[in-house]
This record gives C-alpha cells, sequence and structure tokens, in this order.
C-alpha cells in the first residue's frame, strides 16, 4: 500500500512514546503493530473498526481502542474506521441490522409500526434518547441481527483489504518487471 503517503501524515513513533498518556499505560502500547503498516495489522484494524463501528452510543472509539490494543492491530486505522457511523448512517445500519436480525431468526413481516424517530439537531439529546428507545424496542431481531452484521462487515473488512494489498502489490511487482524490460542494459 501506499506507505510513503500515510508516513508523512503520521506523528514519529518516538515522539509518540514520549507522550505523557502513552507512558503512563507502559509496554501495552508500545507493540509495534499498534501503529506499522502492514497487511496484517491494517486489515484487523479495519476489520475492528467496522465491528466496534456497531456498538451502541458513543463506545465506538473506546470499543476499538480495547480490542486493537490486546489483538496488536493497527490503532489509528482502527480507530478512523469506526467514522463509517454518523447520525446519517446509523439508522439506516440499524434497520438492515433488524432485517439481518429476522432474516436469521426465520421471522416474517415489516419493521414496527413506528418508524425511526425524526432527528432534530436543535434538541439532539431528546433525539438520541428517543432513537436508543427505539432501537431498543426492536428487540431480538434487532440485538441479534446487530451482532451478526458488525460481524459480517468485520470479516468483509478483513479479507477486502487482504484482497486490494495484494493487487496492489501484484500491480507494482508488474509495473517494476515492466520498468526493468526497458532499462537499457550496460
Amino acid at each position: 500500500m501506499p506507505r510513503k503517503f500515510f508516513r508523512k501524515y503520521l506523528p514519529d513513533a518516538a515522539k509518540i512514546r514520549s507522550h505523557r498518556l502513552v507512558r503512563r499505560f507502559g509496554s501495552l502500547l508500545q507493540h509495534p503493530n499498534l501503529r506499522h503498516l502492514n497487511r496484517e495489522s491494517v486489515a484487523g484494524g479495519v476489520a475492528i473498526g467496522l465491528f466496534a463501528g456497531l456498538v451502541p452510543g458513543p463506545f465506538q472509539m473506546l470499543t476499538a481502542t480495547l480490542l486493537a490494543v490486546p489483538l496488536h492491530r493497527n490503532l489509528p486505522v482502527a480507530l478512523v474506521t469506526t467514522l463509517y457511523t454518523n447520525p446519517f448512517t446509523i439508522v439506516p445500519l440499524y434497520l438492515l441490522a433488524y432485517e439481518y436480525g429476522k432474516l436469521l431468526l426465520g421471522e416474517g413481516g415489516g419493521l414496527p409500526r413506528a418508524g425511526p424517530p425524526v432527528l432534530d439537531w436543535t434538541q439532539l439529546s431528546a433525539s438520541l434518547h428517543a432513537l436508543a428507545h427505539w432501537s431498543l424496542s426492536l428487540g431480538k431481531p434487532f440485538a441479534l441481527g446487530l451482532v451478526a452484521l458488525a460481524c459480517t462487515l468485520a470479516a468483509l473488512g478483513y479479507f477486502g483489504v487482504h484482497l486490494a494489498w495484494r493487487a496492489y502489490v501484484m500491480l507494482a511487482w508488474r509495473a517494476r518487471r515492466r520498468a526493468r524490460r526497458k532499462e537499457p542494459r550496460t
């Protein structure tokens, strides 16, 4: 992958280790895979971020951190990947999770009679409370669907990164081979 591009924007490893919050956790945050850009670490970070993104409430990044650190996967990638859930995407994702749960449970029928609440930015707290209440009213299909969708997205992200990384490496090898053929031999 274009590591040189990302390295421009990532802070220096020594600077991170010397930060007072990181030092407080000792060797827990010192593992090189937490910040290195290799295929396995990035794929794991994407999978963790996709899984943690569906955790309800404001705990997505905390969940991503708690999974990425002991599994030694890329922490910044995991944290950034959780951002696919936001106020615009969370309701469609929750509806998809509900339908997925109904499919897995073998239940028929449509959505509950009351649809998702409208998000009112002037009364954000009340809107989020209404969304949480509506989500809890969906019950067993929603709970199962949320876990199943999180696992499915994580698996698709993990294998998708592996395939994309392999395709990039193969294209780079072919380009290098073509460049060598064009070089004049001395």
